[in-house]
C-alpha cells in the first residue's frame, strides 16, 4: 500500500468517525417540547365503556419543525392514573411555534377505579390536577423520541354526568 492510498483511507476513516459523532449528538439537539392537558371530554358513554377524547397543546422550543410519527403518553387526574398508552402520529410542530393533537382513549370506570369515577364527576364543577408525561417519538434522522413531562389544573367537560 502506497502514501496516498494509506492517506486516502485513514481520511475516509477520520471522515466516518465525524459523520457518526455528529450523529449521536444529533439527539441532544432536539429540546423537548411543552405538551400541557388542554382539555378531557367524555365523548361516549355505556356501563361498560367510556370514550374520552384527551386534547393536547404542544410548544416547539426549537428552531426547526418537530415533525411527530408517534406518542407514548400517562396522563394522571388529582394523582390517580387515568390513561396510558402509545398511539402513531401524524402531525408537525412548527420551528418555534405551537400546535395540538388529541387521543381517543377507552376505560370502563365503574369496573376498575370508583374514584376516578368520582374524580370525572367533580371535575366538571371545580379544577382538577393533572399530570401528563410521555415521549414524542420524531421523523428527525438519528434524533432519540423527545420526553415531556408537564402539570396543570383542567376543568372537565363531563355532561353526561
Amino acid at each position: 500500500m502506497n502514501k496516498c492510498e494509506k492517506s486516502i483511507r485513514y481520511g475516509c476513516l477520520f471522515a466516518v468517525v465525524c459523520v457518526l459523532s455528529a450523529c449521536a449528538n444529533l439527539s441532544d439537539l432536539v429540546a423537548s417540547p411543552q405538551v400541557n392537558l388542554k382539555s378531557v371530554q367524555l365523548t361516549d358513554f355505556s356501563l361498560s365503556a367510556q370514550t374520552f377524547e384527551l386534547g393536547f397543546d404542544v410548544s416547539n422550543p426549537n428552531r426547526f419543525a418537530l415533525p411527530v410519527k408517534s406518542v407514548k403518553y400517562g396522563v394522571q387526574l388529582d394523582g390517580l392514573a387515568f390513561a396510558s398508552g402509545s398511539t402513531p402520529g401524524a402531525f408537525s410542530v412548527p420551528a418555534s411555534g405551537d400546535g395540538e393533537f388529541s387521543i381517543s382513549v377507552s376505560l370502563n370506570l365503574l369496573q376498575t377505579a370508583p374514584k376516578l369515577l368520582s374524580i370525572i364527576r367533580d371535575g366538571a364543577r371545580r379544577d382538577i390536577p393533572y399530570q401528563v408525561q410521555g415521549e414524542l417519538g420524531v421523523d428527525i434522522p438519528f434524533a432519540k423520541a423527545v420526553s415531556f413531562s408537564n402539570s396543570g389544573e383542567i376543568r372537565l367537560e363531563t355532561s353526561i354526568f
